[in-house]
């Protein structure tokens, strides 16, 4: 496991649209996933230039990522209307867990546990106490595991129309 860099953007994208590809099956339509694609799920580049933005590697390629962030942005790339960059305040403020795809050939062997594990650490050294994402369905289950309650579940909305419903989500560290 290590730090994202801008290096990493284009191995970043097709991992994420395979992830989301592979892993939505039993949860989207293919018509969700490509309208969600670049928008909602996607690189934020923020996170990499904030360093808080890791992935795991595998045999050379790049087969996890997820991060954190003390930015107010609660999910989206870079292309996502309406982002927030502003900081947070870690005295009041929940850090965001933000962006985890793990490639569906490596789905279930822990690395999304690694990846939170670093993450839950690096926030709480940055003086964060809670935590908060809006998780993809297919992703509450490792959220739920990790001891995060699951809130409302809302739509965002996508392009063509289309719908991604997701879960809020949130823990005390």
């Amino acid at each position: 496991m290590r730090t994202a860099t801008l290096e990493d953007v284009p191995a970043l994208q097709a991992l994420i649209a395979e992830s989301a590809r592979g892993l939505r099956a039993d949860y989207y339509t293919s018509e969700q996933v490509e309208a969600a694609l670049g928008t909602a799920l996607g690189v934020d580049t923020q996170l990499i230039r904030d360093g808080t933005y890791f992935i795991a590697e595998a045999q050379g390629e790049i087969v996890a990522c997820g991060g954190w962030s003390r930015r107010k942005t609660l999910f989206g790339s870079d292309h996502v209307h309406g982002k927030d960059d502003a900081w947070l305040d870690p005295a009041h403020d929940p850090a965001k867990i933000r962006a985890f795809f793990v490639h569906p050939a490596w789905a279930r062997r822990g690395l999304g546990s690694m990846l939170m594990r670093a993450c839950e650490k690096a926030a709480r050294e940055a003086g964060f106490s809670k935590l908060e994402l809006a998780s993809t369905l297919p992703g509450v289950p490792l959220y739920l595991a990790h001891g995060f309650s699951a809130g409302e579940r809302f739509d965002v909305p996508l392009r063509d129309g289309e719908k991604l419903p997701v879960v809020s989500m949130a823990k005390r560290l």
